[in-house]
């Protein structure tokens, strides 16, 4: 089965140095998990102020900066993975680097059919 990780945390919580170990980090924890056949991909975020939200109310799209909800914790990146049940999934989480700092939220992926294949 397929997980998000949806990785959050302040994003002003790292220094550019520290930002960059954690990339370095995050990117040996994706080449075990490729290794292991559980990596599908994983991405860092731009930081929210570079963020747009679209909504559509009454057929009018509306189109405002940032994120829709203010709270402490942004979301930064996320990976994907398979994982053969959410106990697995949990376990990879605790190995993202930004687990220590902030949050991860593991949740299973509805596979719908006939979507198209990456």
């Amino acid at each position: 089965m397929k997980y998000m990780l949806l990785i959050y945390g302040d994003e002003k919580a790292l220094d550019d140095i520290e930002r960059e170990q954690c990339y370095v980090k995050s990117t040996e924890l994706a080449h075990d998990l490729h290794s292991a056949g559980q990596y599908l991909a994983a991405a860092p975020l731009h930081p929210t102020s570079s963020a747009m939200s679209v909504r559509v109310r009454e057929s009018k799209r509306l189109v405002t900066d940032g994120p829709f909800a203010e709270t402490r914790e942004q979301l930064g990146g996320y990976f994907l993975v398979e994982a053969k049940n959410i106990d697995e999934a949990i376990d990879i989480a605790t190995r993202i680097p930004m687990a220590r700092l902030g949050t991860v939220e593991v949740r299973p992926v509805i596979e719908i059919p006939g979507l198209p294949k990456s």
